[in-house]
């Protein structure tokens, strides 16, 4: 490679390894090349791009990047998972997984993700958890769930006072119903009122029969001896 091509190559790694916020680094020695595709088909799918890289024009642009955490990782042939900014760490982590278990030959070194360098085994932890979507639907569950609650728990005594409210109307509205039906109850009982009198006139008149018969009586005897002494 000339002088210009690897000026080139590492201008282009030092513009990468700024742009890109999070990086997988993984040893490649012994995969074949339609397994290297594979890998970086699997990778592009994630938002990630896989390149293969030479350790010293890497380091060179690692320095010219800042992002001395990368040194420690160029250890022999050295492939690089670039994640882009819309990328998924995730299934990018999961990717590098599955073919290091399929090839028995890939080793994952770690990374560096925002900033911070990463082990092996924090990249194979990060390979185990759910897909992206699947996190953040968590995530929003746990910050919902709380919120749910509070608003049940305030909710709860006003459905309680509404609740006071209609039973104290329904409470009412049985009184003034009673209280209607209070006055048809006693109308009958006034108007047998003068039934019961009834009787009562039937007897003063019965008692009055008697002496107004009497005098018929006396009248009756008067005739009688008038009647003798003519």
């Amino acid at each position: 490679m000339k002088r210009e091509q690897k000026e080139q190559v590492v201008e282009e790694l030092t513009a990468r390894l700024k742009a890109a916020e999070t990086l997988l680094v993984a040893d490649y020695r012994g995969l074949t090349m339609p397994q290297i595709d594979e890998l970086r088909t699997k990778l592009l799918a994630s938002g990630a791009r896989f390149t293969v890289v030479k350790n010293t024009l890497t380091r060179r642009a690692a320095e010219a990047a800042g992002t001395d955490a990368l040194l420690t990782l160029l250890d022999g042939p050295s492939a690089i998972a670039f994640l882009e900014a819309d990328g998924d760490m995730v299934a990018a982590a999961k990717a590098l997984a599955d073919s290091a278990r399929e090839t028995h030959v890939l080793e994952v070194r770690g990374g560096i993700m925002q900033g911070r360098t990463v082990t092996a085994e924090e990249v194979a932890s990060l390979a185990t958890l759910p897909p992206v979507e699947v996190l953040r639907g968590q995530v929003l569950g746990a910050i919902v769930a709380p919120l749910t609650t509070l608003a049940g728990t305030l909710n709860a005594p006003l459905q309680n006072f509404v609740g006071l409210i209609d039973a104290r109307i329904e409470q009412l509205g049985g009184a003034e119903a009673e209280a209607a039906a209070e006055p048809e109850a006693e109308a009958p009982a006034k108007e047998e009122a003068p039934a019961e009198e009834q009787p009562a006139a039937e007897e003063e008149s019965a008692e009055a029969t008697p002496e107004q018969a009497e005098p018929t009586a006396e009248a009756e005897e008067t005739t009688t001896e008038n009647e003798e002494e003519e």
